[in-house]
């Protein structure tokens, strides 16, 4: 049987831990995971095979406390990537994501704006094979 393997992740105020491999491992290390989030008062997700738990840790933190835990783990840390789309920062549509712009006011925008912004028109309209 394969060890657990988690995927830690943190946010600003919790963590997330993901266990790709959960379809794989033992009851037993089912079992053991859920009594480590039970104990901490976490909960845990079958449905996408992770767990939070509601306190703020690093990484290191986290990884000292599972091996202090007896929890035989691979432990993975993943950094959270925000993505960030640019927004139309001008007119009726101010705010709103590029991608998400009706087609006809995209196709609008790349005859009449000659902003600086126009790079993101024209590659939205790519995008979209417009």
């Amino acid at each position: 049987m394969p060890k657990p393997h988690f995927i830690f992740t943190k946010f600003q105020n919790s963590f997330r831990v993901h266990i790709p491999n959960l379809e794989k491992l033992s009851i037993s290390d089912i079992q053991a995971i859920e009594a480590f989030v039970a104990k901490r008062k976490g909960y845990f997700d079958f449905t996408s095979y992770s767990f939070v738990l509601q306190k703020s840790l690093e990484y290191k933190e986290f990884q000292k406390l599972a091996k202090q835990s007896g929890l035989d783990v691979d432990l993975e840390n993943k950094p959270l990537e925000l993505e960030i789309k640019p927004r139309i920062g001008f007119g009726q549509y101010k705010g709103v994501c590029y991608n998400e712009l009706p087609d006809s006011y995209l196709l609008w925008l790349e005859n009449n704006y000659m902003g600086r912004e126009k790079a993101f028109i024209e590659e939205e309209i790519r995008n979209r094979n417009l």
